[in-house]
C-alpha cells in the first residue's frame, strides 16, 4: 500500500506486497498467519528478550500439565503459543510500529461495510442498538476504531483525508456503544502523551479524547437520544460479576495449569447458559448458530478480564508467563517511547480489566499486540 512521502519516514520499509497484505489482514483476518514464515527471525532478539519469550512459552506448555485434561491442553497450548511466537517474530521482521500504517486502510473498509450491512438489514434501529458487523463482535469494533484513530493521529506529516478518515473512525467508536474501547482510548492517549520520546510535548494527541467527551456531553445536554451513546455514559457492569466469579471458581479446580485453553466456557456458566451464538448482529437478524458449532460453543467464551481468563485456562504458572510478557512489554515501550507502542501497550491493558483482547485467533486486533511485542523487544534503546 502506497503511502504519502513525509518526514516521518519509517526505519524499515517492507515490500509491497507485505504492506498490501498488512492493509488486507483487517478483512480477511486468516492473513496473519503469513507470520509463520518470519519464525526464523526470533534469532535476532536481544538475549534478555529471548529469554523472557522463552520463559512464556514454557510456562504456557508446561501450565497445560497440571490441567484436567493435560494430552488435549498440551495441543492446543502448542497452537496458541506458536502462534503468539508468530505474531512476535513478525514484530521483528518488521522493526517499526509505522510500518503497520496500511491497516488502517483495512480498518476503514471494515467501518464503511459495518455501516453499510446495518442499516441494510435493520435501518437506523439497528444503529440505534448499536453498530455491528457480521464477524466483528460490538465491542472488537470499538477496538478496532480506537486503534484507527491512535493510526491517523500518530501518523505525523499524512495528508487532509486524516480529518474525514478520523471522523468516520470516530462515529463508528460512538456507534458500537462500547466502553471497553473508549477506556483504552482515554488510558493510552494518556500514557502517549506522558511517555513520548522528545522535548516537545503534544497535547492534540489527546483530540480523538477530547472530541468523544465532547460529542457525548452535547448529546446529554440537548436530550438527543442516541442509545450507544447514552450507554457510554452508564456505570453498569453488564452482569460481568457473575462472569468473573465463574472464572475465580472455574480456577479454583485446577490452581496450577488451569482447566486448559479453550476448555474454559463450561466453567462461565452465566454465558455458557446462553449456548451457541454468532455475532449479536447476526442474531438480530435471526441468523443463528449452525448445529455444527453447538459443540464447540464455550471454545471462545471469554471471563471478561484477561488475568482471569489466564488464570482459568493456565492457571498461576500460564499466568506468570503472561504477566512476564506484558510487563517486560511495558518497561521497554516506557523506554523507547513510541506514540502507537505507547497507546496500544496501555491501552490494551486498561482495557483487559473489563475484557480480554490477547487471547487468539482474533480478527486481528490480539495479533497486532503481539506483533508489537516483537517490535518493541527488538527495537534499540
Amino acid at each position: 500500500m502506497s503511502q504519502p512521502p513525509t518526514h516521518d519516514t519509517p526505519t524499515f520499509t517492507p515490500p509491497r506486497w507485505v504492506s498490501w497484505l498488512i492493509a488486507l489482514t483487517p478483512i480477511f483476518p486468516p492473513l496473519y498467519l503469513a507470520a509463520f514464515g518470519t519464525l526464523k527471525h526470533l534469532r535476532q532478539l536481544p538475549l534478555t528478550a529471548r529469554r523472557i519469550v522463552f520463559f512464556f512459552a514454557a510456562t504456557q506448555l508446561v501450565a497445560a500439565i497440571f490441567t484436567p485434561a493435560p494430552l488435549t491442553s498440551l495441543g492446543l497450548t502448542a497452537v496458541r503459543t506458536a502462534e503468539a511466537l508468530a505474531m512476535i517474530a513478525a514484530g521483528v521482521y518488521l522493526r517499526d510500529s509505522r510500518t503497520l500504517r496500511p491497516l488502517l486502510w483495512g480498518q476503514l473498509v471494515i467501518f464503511a461495510s459495518a455501516w453499510g450491512y446495518t442499516l441494510y438489514t435493520q435501518g437506523v434501529a439497528g444503529v440505534q442498538a448499536r453498530l455491528g458487523h457480521p464477524y466483528y463482535y460490538i465491542v472488537t469494533l470499538g477496538l478496532v476504531a480506537t486503534i484507527a484513530l491512535w493510526l491517523i493521529v500518530y501518523w505525523r506529516g499524512a495528508g487532509w483525508w486524516r480529518w474525514p478518515a478520523g471522523l468516520f473512525a470516530l462515529a463508528t467508536l460512538l456507534a458500537s456503544g462500547s466502553r471497553g474501547p473508549l477506556l483504552a482510548l482515554l488510558t493510552g492517549s494518556v500514557a502517549a502523551l506522558a511517555f513520548q520520546r522528545g522535548k516537545h510535548r503534544r497535547p492534540w494527541l489527546l483530540l480523538p479524547v477530547v472530541a468523544v467527551i465532547i460529542l457525548a456531553m452535547v448529546s446529554f445536554r440537548a436530550q438527543i437520544t442516541f442509545k450507544p451513546i447514552e450507554r457510554l455514559l452508564n456505570d453498569q457492569t453488564s452482569g460481568r460479576e457473575f462472569v468473573w466469579q465463574d472464572a475465580v471458581h472455574g480456577w479454583q479446580t485446577s490452581p496450577l495449569g488451569g482447566v486448559g485453553p479453550y476448555q474454559g466456557g463450561p466453567y462461565l456458566t452465566y454465558l455458557f447458559k446462553d449456548g451457541c451464538q454468532l455475532t449479536p448482529t447476526l442474531e438480530r437478524n435471526e441468523i443463528h448458530c449452525p448445529e455444527s458449532l453447538i459443540p464447540w460453543a464455550g471454545a471462545l467464551l471469554i471471563a471478561h478480564n484477561v488475568w482471569l481468563h489466564w488464570l482459568l485456562e493456565t492457571g498461576i504458572i500460564g499466568t506468570l508467563g503472561l504477566l512476564t510478557v506484558t510487563m517486560y512489554g511495558l518497561w521497554l515501550a516506557v523506554r523507547q517511547g513510541d506514540s502507537f507502542t505507547l497507546a496500544i501497550m496501555f491501552g490494551y491493558l486498561a482495557i483487559n480489566m473489563v475484557d480480554v483482547v490477547l487471547t487468539m485467533p482474533s480478527v486481528h486486533f490480539s495479533e497486532l499486540w503481539w506483533l508489537l511485542i516483537g517490535v518493541t523487544f527488538n527495537a534499540k534503546k
